[in-house]
């Protein structure tokens, strides 16, 4: 039996595993391994490891970082507490395997740690580009940690090797989210409602906007035209959702709860909806506003148009119906009235990260890994340039 540990420090993150979670937890090849760490453990970000729990899931692990300060500083404090808690959780728990998905500094250190302990790594979502954010080197720097890639697109496989990855170890599988979506019960209008405690007035948007954590300008100076924006659409209602732990999202979640506060009868603000909650409204919303990856994979696959504002996401794989703008107030009221005037139909027909049976290639090309020797001396793969 493959004992596969699933490394876990985000809402977002968590959500697009869900259903590989299912998976092994259901294979009797494998032993789930759950380990939680990151924003799950802290109550600012709704403490989200009790979703886990009532999703019928057993937490194995819990590594606590102290989120208390997210400057830059106090999070390079919190990734040192995270090595020291994953090396003790990682020898006890001694897993085969470490799955991985992302880019977040949380997955950065759960993968260095598994290069020192010897633990191979799958990863999820190699490959991409976030231009504006630190997420992007750490996603790189994990590829090279790591020895099985699983990517959502044919272009991110392809830049995966040209990073030196073997081919025979760099597998296009779609994207997880995407699988989820096609599973999931969502939450009815009338459900939401009562779960907020607010109307939902029609016509709203979903509202998510982290931190560009590389751009010259300071999250309040990154944020602000959006809020200008929305004054263009007194008849738009807008629900935020809290931004996660870089550097800046708390003064970005200050700002949103000002302006909700401000404007009640057209704005909400919600620390943390959860995965379902926040998959529900984007499905019955008519627009995804902000720089979350989800106005990418997610939101074109439910049918929902998206505005994707500035540098953060710059440089991923976008579907039509993602309509993308820079970070200045009138770019971003021309970008959202395109977005919601759009053909839906014409613009979503083609979605490069949807792949059927997402959760079980990836297991399989797992097993067969295993059954094959896993050697983590890997060979830098050089690229023959006459192609």
């Amino acid at each position: 039996m493959i004992r596969l540990c699933v490394v876990t420090g985000s809402r977002a993150e968590y959500g697009l595993l869900v259903p590989l979670i299912r998976k092994i937890k259901e294979d009797l090849d494998f032993k789930l391994q759950l380990l939680v760490t990151g924003t799950h453990l802290d109550s600012r970000y709704g403490l989200d490891y009790q979703t886990m729990e009532q999703d019928g899931f057993e937490i194995d692990e819990t590594v606590e970082m102290n989120l208390a300060s997210n400057s830059a500083f106090g999070i390079c404090k919190s990734m040192g507490l995270e090595l020291i808690g994953l090396s003790s959780a990682y020898e006890r728990l001694k897993p085969d395997m470490i799955v991985l998905l992302g880019d977040r500094y949380e997955i950065f250190a759960a993968a260095g740690a598994a290069v020192l302990c010897k633990i191979p790594i799958a990863h999820i979502h190699g490959g991409e580009l976030t231009q504006g954010a630190w997420d992007d080197c750490m996603r790189h720097s994990i590829t090279k940690m790591s020895y099985l890639h699983f990517t959502s697109t044919i272009d991110y496989r392809k830049r995966v090797i040209q990073l030196g990855e073997s081919p025979d170890r760099v597998f296009n599988v779609g994207a997880l989210g995407i699988e989820r979506l096609k599973a999931l019960t969502f939450l009815s209008k009338e459900q939401l409602e009562e779960s907020l405690n607010t109307p939902l007035h029609a016509p709203f948007s979903l509202v998510t906007y982290h931190p560009a954590t590389l751009d010259p300008f300071c999250v309040t100076d990154q944020f602000q035209p959006l809020l200008d924006a929305l004054e263009a659409f007194p008849g738009l209602f807008s629900i935020f959702t809290g931004s996660n732990s870089d550097a800046g999202g708390n003064q970005i979640n200050e700002m949103a709860v000002s302006y909700a506060a401000k404007h009640p009868e057209r704005a909400f603000f919600v620390d943390s909806l959860g995965s379902l909650r926040y998959l529900s409204l984007m499905s019955i919303s008519c627009i995804v506003i902000g720089n979350s990856s989800s106005g990418i994979l997610e939101a074109p696959a439910l049918h929902v148009p998206s505005v994707d504002i500035g540098l953060r996401q710059k440089g991923r794989v976008k579907p039509a119906s993602v309509i993308s703008c820079d970070t200045k107030a009138d770019d971003i009221c021309a970008a959202i009235s395109q977005a919601m005037n759009l053909n839906l139909e014409h613009h979503v027909a083609d979605n490069p990260y949807d792949c059927p049976d997402t959760s079980k290639k990836i297991l399989t090309h797992i097993k067969e890994a295993f059954e094959a020797g896993i050697h983590l001396e890997k060979e830098f793969y050089d690229m023959d340039w006459r192609m």
